[in-house]
């Protein structure tokens, strides 16, 4: 968790106050009652967690941010007066910059604006570290999330655009469902003019990536190529054990028959393996 304290005055440098009328905006009902209490705020808990101090954008995503460490909080009158000291060690931090980071952080576009006292239930320095981990290389053929966000429920199957997948798609929702996640496939989406730009949006969105290398097609390849490249767990299911590429022979994969019977062993196969991926996070 962490504080996530704005004001539309500024901060000075090591002490000033945050209007109590405003403390636990944007903040989920669980986190307020962990730190509230028969009306009283425990202010030594709050003090714990790490703390982003942030001035109000007003339009200038450069405005410095800072990350603190609170040393002293308490009610006076209509504001809490704050006592809080700079991390040394923190990194340089602006305004802009947590704005890319807002969904991660569960921060809203409005709150930049809006002078409060939220805390977040995010681990903060996991998605600092990983926004400050070296960029991926940039794609020329197609365009990848800066910084990377991955779904953690989300299942991507990969299979050819042929009717004859419609029964191995079902069962792949399906099973994805029963074991806590959700399975999209590429076909079931269309939100650029170029399909390879959907399918890998969704591969890059995807904590598992299911592909079927039945008929060696290459379009499945590719896919499986990039999610390899990606890091996603990968899952390869196949009609025909000749289907599996020779460099990939040496990976696990699930054979199934496409049929009533062959699409629910499938499903019990892949069920555990899913579960325990769904479990990691």
């Amino acid at each position: 968790m962490f504080n996530l304290l704005v004001s539309a005055r500024g901060w000075a440098p090591t002490r000033d106050a945050s209007s109590a009328d405003r403390l636990f905006e944007y903040t989920a009902p669980h986190v307020i009652t962990r730190f509230k209490s028969d009306n009283q705020v425990d202010f030594a808990a709050l003090c714990q967690l790490p703390t982003l101090m942030l001035d109000e954008t007003n339009g200038n995503p450069h405005k410095p941010a800072r990350l603190v460490t609170l040393i002293r909080a308490r009610y006076s009158g209509r504001e809490i007066e704050l006592e809080y000291a700079n991390d040394p060690d923190a990194p340089p931090l602006t305004n802009g910059m947590l704005e890319t980071l807002a969904r991660d952080l569960d921060i809203t576009p409005f709150e930049f604006e809006r002078t409060h006292w939220a805390v977040k239930d995010i681990d903060l320095f996991r998605v600092l570290n990983r926004a400050a981990a070296p960029r991926r290389p940039r794609a020329r053929v197609f365009r990848l999330n800066e910084p990377e966000h991955i779904e953690p429920s989300l299942v991507s199957a990969m299979m050819p655009f042929d009717s004859r997948f419609d029964a191995v798609a079902a069962t792949l929702k399906e099973v994805s469902e029963n074991a806590g996640l959700r399975c999209r496939r590429a076909d079931d989406i269309w939100d650029d003019p170029a399909v390879i730009q959907d399918v890998v949006s969704l591969i890059d969105q995807s904590r598992v990536v299911i592909a079927d290398c039945t008929d060696r097609n290459p379009n499945v390849f590719y896919e499986i190529g990039i999610a390899h490249t990606l890091g996603r767990d990968v899952i390869l299911i196949t009609q025909n054990d000749g289907d599996i590429p020779f460099d990939l022979r040496h990976l696990r994969y699930v054979k199934y028959l496409n049929n009533g019977e062959g699409l629910q062993a499938l499903a019990a196969k892949l069920f555990p393996r899913l579960r325990e991926l769904a479990g990691e996070d």
